[in-house]
C-alpha cells in the first residue's frame, strides 16, 4: 500500500513538472505570434499610471494602439483599467489623454475605469464592445503577457487577435524573468480555476 502511495505520488508530481514546463514553453513561444489583422477594436489591457502619465510599460501599450490605429488595423481603441486607492485618475482615463495628445481623435476612444486585473479588464471592455456592435478585437499588452490575456478574452466571448507591443519595457532578463514567471504563475492558477467557474 505504502509503494503504491508513493508510486502514485511520484506520478502526479510528474505529471505536475510536465504541465508546468509546458504552460511555461507555451507563454514563451506565445509572446512572439503577432497577429497584424483588420479588427473592429484595439483593446489596451491596464497598467500602472503615475499621476497623470502613463507608466512607462501603460505608455508602451498606448503607443502600440495608436500604431495600429493610425496604420488602419483598428477604427477604434477601448483602454482599460481604473483606479488605484490613492490614484487621482484611472489608468484608462490617463491612457485616452496621451493618445488624444498623439492624434489619435477622442470620438475614437471609449474607456472602462473600473477594472483592477486583467479578467476585469476585458470583461468590461467587452461590456462596452457590444453596446457599440464591436465583434473583433486586437488585444494589446506585453507579450508574455498574452497568452494568458487572449485565453481570457476567449473565454470572455471575444473572437481575438494578439497583438503584443513591439517596445515592452522588459527587455533585459532582469525585468524579464520575474514578469514570466509571474504570468507562469498566473496563467497556471486561471487554468486550475476554470472548472470552477
Amino acid at each position: 500500500m505504502k509503494k503504491l502511495l508513493l508510486r502514485l505520488a511520484f506520478t502526479i508530481l510528474v505529471i505536475l513538472l510536465i504541465f508546468i514546463s509546458y504552460s511555461a514553453y507555451s507563454i514563451w513561444s506565445f509572446s512572439k505570434k503577432v497577429q497584424l489583422v483588420k479588427t473592429d477594436v484595439a483593446v489596451v489591457l491596464g497598467a500602472a499610471a503615475w499621476g497623470d502619465e502613463p507608466s512607462p510599460v501603460l505608455r508602451e501599450r498606448i503607443n502600440h494602439s495608436i500604431w495600429l490605429y493610425k496604420n488602419d488595423y483598428v477604427d477604434k481603441i477601448i483602454f482599460t483599467g481604473g483606479k488605484g486607492k490613492d490614484d487621482t485618475y484611472a489608468e484608462s482615463e490617463v491612457a485616452k489623454d496621451y493618445a488624444i495628445k498623439n492624434n489619435v481623435r477622442s470620438e475614437d476612444i471609449l474607456i472602462e475605469t473600473k477594472s483592477k486585473i486583467t479578467e476585469e479588464n476585458l470583461k468590461y471592455a467587452y461590456e462596452i464592445a457590444n453596446e457599440n456592435n464591436f465583434h473583433t478585437f486586437t488585444i494589446v499588452s506585453d507579450p508574455l503577457h498574452m497568452k494568458r490575456a487572449i485565453l481570457m478574452a476567449e473565454n470572455t466571448g471575444m473572437d481575438a487577435y494578439t497583438s503584443p507591443t513591439t517596445s515592452s519595457v522588459y527587455e533585459t532578463w532582469n525585468s524579464k524573468v520575474p514578469f514570466f514567471f509571474r504570468e507562469l504563475f498566473f496563467y497556471i492558477g486561471y487554468i486550475f480555476s476554470l472548472p470552477f467557474r
